[in-house]
């Protein structure tokens, strides 16, 4: 019996997800296949240390989601399926190794006293920051829900490149931005301690603060982070996987699970069937959306099929980023910060400042193991005392930038051995990483009960979309970001192959729970004449 779906989806990722929201809600016929055993892609909540520890195994906080139009359109129907976010006025901070503390708040005149606090006149130097990108702030955010490629999108391009003051002669400060450093932005700020809990963000968002590129993203990120805070799914980040997957088997979509997609089947240059390891095929009727990085789709999932060159040599030159160790801990009692403000940020840094940060992350660069590692903290306990026994905690300490096959150590201490993250290695780097956090946390590690730690190779193995261990599913830099995303023969989640389609990390947005490209193809897809 022929199997027939009007689209067909390979991976269930919350982007994939939610573009099957949308075709289910529009009585499109939906199958999706997961070679893992259930939906979600990085959004997984696990009892990984210990009984009634739910710790988020890979993403945790969904800011950029919140602020998105899937959430919007949403919004009640996922509330009805069990999602409920909890919110923080402090998304984030930075704990210095001196003691010095400050805090990021959502409001502009308490962060605006902060930074005057730390060293006067620094608020009127984060006032002048706000000022320079509000004019173009409208017309980047409205990019995050856009194919960079398509008329609307190059009609913003356009007005944001190019001085409107001058006809459009000359370019605009924007336009020079997109070249400057996160660094570079910063430097205005007197205090160190501000310098370093706003450039060191865009690690985040798979920047550098010294990569040329990362500069807009300073003022952007702290405008969505005023905007969205730093808000988790009660009960675990799996939450919003659950109540999508929910969602599009309640509005009559097929999720089939355990099952891997082998080939993507195309006759006469258009794709037409999706055939799986199990020897199963199934026929869609007008798409088939990969959620997949450009290696995975023309290299394994067409690699039958008749492929441009260029399209083919640059996906074999698709290039993935460095690391990320994630080291979740059970907690007997909740986290002693000396500030007691920390106990309502949501992911705050913990670093001696933004010149050790970056050497932390040229010696990851290098491929080794950072001497001091500089990595963000969050305690998910703090706003939902659910996802932990009565009186007990939860902790992730998130360090990037990690090689994800280191060949040495900055600081000569730890032998690497072939680069594998062997359970030696993992423990040794675990090890390192936490004397820190005791740097800043007086009853850390006196208060860790269990310890569960994700390393580059967890990663690679759980999702191929990371390659050799990249969270990010792709470098970011300059060279593979905006119109050269995914490929630059391919600046759009339209393929070459007619009725095939590309979403997730690889694609603009890029990576992250933001939900951009999961929204930016249900509109291609549902804009269709069918």
């Amino acid at each position: 019996m022929l199997k027939k779906y009007d689209v067909i989806m390979i991976g269930t990722g919350h982007n994939a997800l939610i573009t099957a929201a949308y075709l289910t809600r529009a009585g499109r016929s939906v199958l999706m296949l997961e070679k893992n055993d259930r939906p979600g892609g990085f959004l997984q909540t696990e009892e990984l240390t210990l009984p009634g520890f739910k710790h988020d195994v890979y993403a945790a906080a969904h800011p950029l989601f919140l602020t998105g139009p899937a959430y919007a359109d949403f919004r009640e129907a996922l509330e009805a399926r069990g999602l409920r976010y909890i919110n923080t006025e402090l998304p984030t901070g930075v704990s210095m190794e001196n003691g010095e503390t400050a805090v990021f708040s959502r409001s502009s005149e308490d962060l605006a006293s902060e930074a005057e606090r730390l060293a006067p006149g620094d608020g009127a130097v984060l006032g002048r920051m706000f000022e320079a990108f509000a004019p173009y702030a409208g017309n980047v955010f409205e990019l995050f829900s856009l194919d960079l490629s398509g008329q609307k999108a190059s009609e913003i391009i356009r007005r944001l490149l190019h001085n409107q003051r001058t006809g459009g002669t000359s370019f605009s400060p924007f336009a020079a931005s997109l070249f400057s450093t996160a660094r570079n932005v910063v430097s205005d700020f007197k205090s160190p301690v501000m310098r370093a809990m706003l450039a060191s963000w865009v690690t985040h968002l798979g920047r550098t603060p010294d990569e040329v590129g990362s500069g807009i993203w300073v003022p952007l990120t702290t405008m969505a982070l005023m905007g969205g805070g730093m808000p988790i799914p009660e009960g675990g980040s799996e939450m919003l996987a659950k109540a999508l997957a929910q969602l599009v088997q309640d509005q009559g979509g097929t999720i089939v699970t355990s099952t891997r997609a082998e080939r993507i089947v195309v006759k006469n240059g258009k794709a037409v069937a999706v055939r799986t390891a199990e020897g199963e095929e199934y026929h869609a009727n007008h798409a088939v959306v990969a959620s997949t990085g450009p290696d995975q789709l023309y290299l394994s999932l067409l690699a039958d099929a008749q492929v441009s060159a260029d399209i083919r040599n640059q996906a074999k030159r698709y290039r993935y980023g460095r690391g990320c160790v994630q080291i979740h801990l059970a907690l007997s009692e909740a986290p002693k910060w000396p500030d007691p403000r920390f106990a309502r940020v949501g992911q705050p840094h913990l670093t001696d400042g933004l010149d050790s940060f970056t050497q932390a992350i040229a010696q990851g660069m290098a491929d080794l193991l950072p001497a001091k590692p500089t990595f963000t903290v969050d305690c998910s306990t703090n706003l939902d005392p659910s996802r932990a026994p009565v009186g007990k905690a939860i902790m992730r300490l998130q360090v990037l930038e990690v090689p994800c096959r280191p060949r040495g150590d900055a600081a000569g201490q730890i032998d690497v051995g072939d680069g594998t993250w062997t359970h030696e290695l993992t423990e040794r780097f675990a090890e390192r990483v936490i004397s820190v956090v005791g740097k800043h946390i007086p009853n850390i590690p006196d208060a860790i009960i269990g310890k569960s730690v994700v390393t580059p190779d967890s990663l690679a193995r759980f999702n191929p979309n990371s390659g050799p261990g990249d969270p990010y599913g792709g470098s970011h830099d300059f060279a593979q970001s905006y119109l050269l995303r995914p490929l630059p023969s391919q600046p759009s989640h339209r393929t070459e192959i007619a009725n095939l389609y590309m979403l997730g990390a690889a694609t603009w947005p890029g990576h992250g729970i933001n939900g951009g490209s999961g929204y930016i193809v249900a509109q291609q897809l549902l804009s269709l004449d069918l």
